[in-house]
């Protein structure tokens, strides 16, 4: 009977811990994230996940959730998910044959969530590991605003 009820309380918390892309954002696959980045101009934030991850889940319920970060990040960059784990293959300008996890490698992506700021053409600006809270977040969009905004006064 116990060792019953102790399966039933690991299938109900690994059924609990799922993360995928925070609800309400609009987070697309990396290629098609870098398609519209090039084409509007803007910076890509992408986030490294994976389904059974209770960090990601963390930062979603308590960091994503908030409409500031909301509104910042939906504003200012272009929304790319990448399931650590997933073989789904990614058609990128330079390579069509990658996946999600090869380049998850690719990144140093041991662990996470890991977040991202790139360049429309995929080069790395800023590189963010483990649970970000709202303070951290909104203090690294305000990096990347004010670097934005000195490249453009010059």
């Amino acid at each position: 009977m116990l060792r019953l009820a102790f399966s039933v309380l690991i299938l109900a918390f690994s059924a609990a811990v799922t993360a995928d892309a925070p609800d309400g954002y609009d987070f697309n696959p990396l290629d098609k994230a870098m398609q519209q980045a090039q084409k509007e101009t803007r910076l890509l934030f992408v986030y490294f996940g994976r389904k059974d991850c209770g960090y990601c889940e963390k930062t979603n319920k308590e960091t994503f959730i908030d409409d500031f970060v909301h509104e910042q990040y939906s504003e200012n960059y272009v929304l790319a998910y990448v399931d650590t784990q997933s073989g789904r293959k990614l058609n990128l300008p330079e390579e069509t044959d990658l996946t999600e996890k090869e380049l998850s490698k690719r990144h140093k992506v041991s662990a996470t969530p890991v977040f991202i700021f790139m360049t429309p053409k995929g080069k790395v600006i800023h590189k963010m590991r483990g649970v970000q809270t709202v303070e951290d977040l909104i203090r690294a969009d305000g990096k990347i605003q004010q670097a934005l905004s000195k490249m453009a006064s010059s």
